[in-house]
């Protein structure tokens, strides 16, 4: 039941966190559940209810799945920060890359000029 529980909480996860992800690959949370675990939505409730019956049973099997769930994160947040890290050095390079070839300030105040010039002459006309 602890492995049908977390399954169900990284798809509801999933969901909340990018809906479109589960539509774009056509996946209802709940019939994937069931498929995989070989069971029924009776058989489902039948043993939630069964497990809820038993208070101290039930909180030991949601502190199970807290615990599972928790270090599962501890791992893909360290894999995030890892590929976090790639994609910073990866932009980084790429930004050394550039060539950027600096504008004379000369050139500016020449367009600057150019611009005020042309505004005047408008302003005149009319």
């Amino acid at each position: 039941m602890i492995d049908v529980m977390y399954d169900l909480s990284i798809l509801d996860a999933i969901k909340y966190q990018n809906p479109t992800s589960l539509e774009t690959y056509k996946i209802n949370p709940s019939q994937y559940i069931f498929k995989k675990y070989k069971v029924d939505s009776a058989q489902f409730a039948q043993s939630n209810i069964y497990y809820a019956s038993n208070y101290r049973d039930y909180k030991e099997m949601y502190d199970e799945l807290i615990k599972r769930i928790e270090s599962k994160k501890i791992v893909l947040d360290s894999l995030v920060m890892r590929e976090d890290k790639k994609k910073a050095k990866l932009q980084a390079d790429s930004l050394k890359r550039i060539k950027v070839t600096p504008i004379k300030e000369d050139s500016l105040l020449l367009r600057k000029s150019k611009l005020i010039k042309k505004r005047k002459d408008t302003l005149a006309i009319q």
